[in-house]
This record gives structure tokens, sequence and C-alpha cells, in this order.
């Protein structure tokens, strides 16, 4: 799957604007000016209609070259037409100009800040460029607009080469969830399969940049967690204890295959982190899971040096902060408990539930004021996610 499967030129106004916003003339001037400003204005409009349309017949046959060089002349004319940068950006964009089509796509996202499939353009336009902390940002933009549920081909590769990214920049978690998604919606392309193998398997390569040496380790842990997730459990198990017995010496396969184990059989899962532990000593992600799969028991006291590691070994991840707390929470230490919750809040103060911690801290240690607070926050942050 590539950013250049995308009938891009297809996606025109349905995509980006509402049929009001692609009128052609101009704005009707303002009655007290003055008759000279309007007859300019006029003659104006009458030349960027006649330009637009010689630009929309050479690009209809094809005449690119000649297309890109009248939509350019419109948008001289008209720097706010949307559906001509959409058309200018579109047209590059399928010659492989990439770093022409950037700025068409830039300029018309910035025209329509809501509009999903510009900032999508752009990010794609970006990773082509290797510009992968911008292409990043774009696509992450343009999914946040809520508008690429919708658009078909479009946003199934914006959604995958977000997936993709977030892998490359060890945002493992974001980007299986987001190939899980592609994958209940039926997709099973060997191309997701490979994003879904580096992505479990926590290696920071774009599918291009994998070692070859790894593919055959990569392929088989996609295809594994594809079937543990995808209503085929006994396959995927299979899979995976095959990986196991071929590539168990390899980093994060045991990891890997504890996490699809964890909501099924908790304890074989608690056995394989272990095992990773032993295999990268500072294996932070195994560490928390044994420490909250030890919170969900009310196991505190297990799970103590697991969370007490992961904290000395990564003091700048909430997830530690917020398991350290919630065990000395649960072991009646609550000043220690407030201390590591409020450095979980600082680090990380957008989720509602490490608020709710520090909540129910607060208020056993009697603090109302801060345990309102504390509240408060919780569900406003919660409101806005369900929102």
């Amino acid at each position: 799957m590539t950013s250049k499967r995308i009938a891009v030129r297809g996606l025109t106004a349905c995509l980006l604007i509402a049929p009001m916003q692609l009128a052609s003339a101009q704005a009707t001037p303002h009655s007290a000016v003055r008759a000279d400003k309007a007859n300019a204005s006029a003659a104006s409009s009458s030349q960027f209609e006649q330009v637009a349309k010689r630009a929309a017949q050479a690009r209809d046959r094809n005449n690119l070259e000649d297309a890109v060089r009248l939509y350019r002349e419109a948008l001289k004319i008209k720097p706010s037409w949307l559906e001509g940068w959409w058309d200018l950006g579109t047209i590059l964009y399928d010659a492989d100009r990439y770093d022409e089509a950037r700025p068409a796509f830039h300029r018309l996202a910035n025209l329509k800040p809501d509009g999903a499939a510009a900032w999508a353009m752009l990010g794609l336009c970006e990773f082509e460029l290797r510009d992968y902390e911008q292409a990043l940002q774009h696509l992450r933009r343009a999914q946040a607009t809520g508008g690429l549920g919708s658009r078909g081909e479009l946003s199934s590769v914006a959604l995958y080469h977000l997936a993709i990214l977030y892998t490359r920049f060890e945002q493992y978690e974001a980007g299986t969830e987001m190939l899980f998604t592609m994958a209940r919606a039926g997709n099973e392309s060997p191309s997701l399969i490979e994003a879904l193998g580096l992505s479990v398997l926590r290696m920071p390569f774009l599918p291009t940049e994998m070692p070859p040496d790894k593919r055959e380790m990569v392929l088989m842990a996609g295809r594994a967690a594809y079937d543990m997730r995808t209503n085929r459990p006994t396959e995927g198990k299979k899979e995976f204890e095959e990986l196991i017995s071929r590539d168990g010496e390899m980093p994060n396969v045991h990891y890997a295959y504890g996490t699809f184990l964890l909501t099924t059989d908790a304890d074989t899962a608690l056995g394989e982190f272990n095992r990773e532990i032993q295999i990268s000593p500072n294996h932070v992600p195994a560490r928390l899971q044994i420490a909250f799969e030890h919170i969900k028991r009310e196991d505190f006291a297990s799970g103590l040096p697991f969370a007490e590691k992961a904290v000395e070994l990564a003091p700048q991840l909430f997830a530690a902060h917020d398991a350290l707390g919630r065990i000395f929470l649960g072991m009646g230490k609550t000043d220690q408990a407030i201390s590591e919750l409020a450095t979980a809040v600082k680090l990380a103060p957008d989720s509602p539930e490490v608020r709710f911690a520090l909540y129910t801290a607060y208020a056993r240690a009697g603090r109302k004021a801060d345990a309102d607070h504390a509240r408060a926050e919780f569900m406003r942050l919660d409101k806005l996610r369900k929102n």
C-alpha cells in the first residue's frame, strides 16, 4: 500500500468544499466602492473565469503542463480559489512532483483548516519527500478533523501512512491500534501484515527501512497478531508459538505474545513478560504490564518492584508513575501515591484516568479542595474524550 495508489484527481469538491465556496466570481463589492474599482473587479472576475475554464479543459485533455500553468495563472488572480489549489496539487502529486504539490496543499489546508483531505494530501506529499516529522503532524491533523472516516481510498492510504509513522516514531500502541482498525474493516493486505509485525515487535522502522534479515520474523509476527485479533485466536496462538520456537531470543517476541494473551490467559501472559525481561533487562513495557496486572488483582506488593524499576528506567514516562502511584494507593501509602500521581498528571495532563486516580488519592488524604479540583478536571477531560 503506497500513497501513489490514490485516485486523487477524482476527489474534488465533494471532499473539500461546499458548493457556495466553489463560486467562480469574487464577492460582490460594497455598494459604496467607486465605479472604476467595481469595473476593475468585474474585469478581474471575468479574466479569472476564462483562465479557470481553460485550466479545467487542459486537465481534462490530459495536457498537464498547460493545466499547471493555467491553474497557477488563475490562482494569481484569485488566491482564495479552493478547488484550484486542490486541482493543482493533485495534478502535481500524480506526476510525482511532490515538492511542488506540497505548497499547493499547504495553502489549501490553511484556507480550509477543517478540510481533512487537504491535510491528508499535504502529509502524503511530505511522506514522499521523507519529511517524516511534518508528515506525522499533518496526517494526525487530518485524522483529528474527523473527516477521514468516509473518504474511501484516501482515508485508507492516509491512515496506513499515519500508522507506520507512529511505529517509526516509537508510538507503537497508537500504530498497532490504527492498523487493527483497518484490519477490522477487512484489510488483510501484505503491507498491513508487514506494518503490524513491525509495530507489535516494537521495531522503529518504516517497512522500506526494515532490515532484510528480520523480514520473515516480522511477517510471522504480523500474521499471528492479525489472527489473534480477528477472530482466529487458535491460529494466532499456534503462529506465535511457532515464532517463539524460531525467534524466541529476539527482543519483543515474548512481549508481543503476552499482550495478546492478557485478556484470555493472564497467568501465561505474565510468564511471557517475565521471559521478556530476562531477554531484555531494561524492558519497561513488560514491567508495566506486570505491574498493572497485579494492580488489577489487588496484589500490590507483587507489582511494586516492577513499577519502581519502571520509574527508575523511564522517569519521564507517565504510565510508570501512574502504576507506582496506584500501587502506593492500594498499599495505603497515600502521600507517596499523591506524589507519583501528581507527577503522572504533569507528564500527561490530558489523561482523565490519571486525574481520577489523583482525585481518589486526595480524597483519601482528606484534601478536599485538591480532590474537588482533580475531580473537576477529570470530568472535563472525560467529557472532551467522549465528544
